[in-house]
């Protein structure tokens, strides 16, 4: 015989019955990540990146944590704007400062090394100085890119207007060592995060100043993240090094580590660029 529950125990049963569920009824938090447009990776490739980071993101806050990869800045901004993100994690760190400044985001931490700006001219150069650049052809990325921008403000504080000089600005950076080795241009700007740096380095090519270093590859999170919880995400961040597995999580992203003490150079990060 089916035993019948007093109506006055209905709403305590069906309130414990609510209490174990919403775990699985809940959906799973959205990781946004882009690398830019020239970033070379798809959606799975990225997911494959990403999703290691994604879980120890997961894990440290008791939530499924899903990686959305995004090439367009257009729809990043766009999905910060809307907030249809829970975490941002961009390595054209502008992105993740504006979500800070604009959309209400949270500082959670940024990566290992820093970004800089590197300035590279051909091995038999007579350029000595950033000062000797005045008047001479530039090659940049393209006009709007990040590190164009970066390498316009570095300019801008070493005395160097780079409006007011010549500039080719091409969309992919590996076009720049090639115009530097061929002489087309006298001296190109650069991501210290490149494959284009890395080749240029290996290659024993020479380089003639590095920038001040900025925040590389910042992690925001959306409002709806509380503060405990960037706490905990935080130090499990922080602790990744420590660990066999989050070093190959570390190394995967392609990172050394993170520092969850960097908020304020983020939030300066704008200004500096003039943006």
């Amino acid at each position: 015989m089916r035993r019948l529950l007093p109506l006055c125990l209905i709403p305590l049963a069906l309130g414990a019955a609510a209490a174990e569920t919403p775990q699985a009824a809940r959906k799973p938090l959205v990781f946004a990540v882009s690398e830019g447009t020239s970033g070379g990776i798809d959606a799975e490739a990225a997911r494959v990146k990403y999703q290691p980071l994604a879980d120890v993101l997961g894990r440290a806050i008791g939530s499924e944590v899903k990686v959305a990869f995004f090439r367009e800045f257009s729809a990043l901004e766009k999905g910060m704007k809307e907030n249809q993100f829970d975490f941002v994690l961009a390595r054209p760190s502008d992105y993740p400062a504006r979500g800070l400044r604009d959309y209400r985001y949270k500082f959670v931490a940024t990566a290992n090394p820093d970004g800089q700006c590197i300035l590279i001219v051909h091995k038999d150069s007579p350029i000595k100085k950033v000062a000797d650049l005045k008047g001479k052809a530039f090659v940049m990325p393209e006009k709007n890119a990040y590190m164009t921008r970066f390498c316009r403000a570095e300019l801008r504080d070493q005395g160097i207007i780079l409006d007011n000089e010549t500039v080719t600005y091409v969309r992919e950076q590996g076009a720049i060592p090639f115009s530097i080795e061929n002489r087309i241009s006298d001296v190109g700007g650069v991501a210290s995060y490149s494959g284009a740096y890395a080749q240029w380095l290996k290659s024993g090519n020479r380089v003639l100043h590095q920038s001040k270093p900025q925040p590389y590859m910042p992690l925001v999170a959306s409002q709806g993240i509380s503060s405990e919880q960037v706490t905990k995400i935080q130090a499990a961040l922080t602790e990744l090094g420590k660990s066999e597995s989050g070093t190959q999580v570390l190394k995967r992203v392609g990172v050394s580590g993170f520092m969850a003490t960097e908020e304020s150079r983020l939030r300066k990060l704008l200004e500096w660029l003039g943006v």
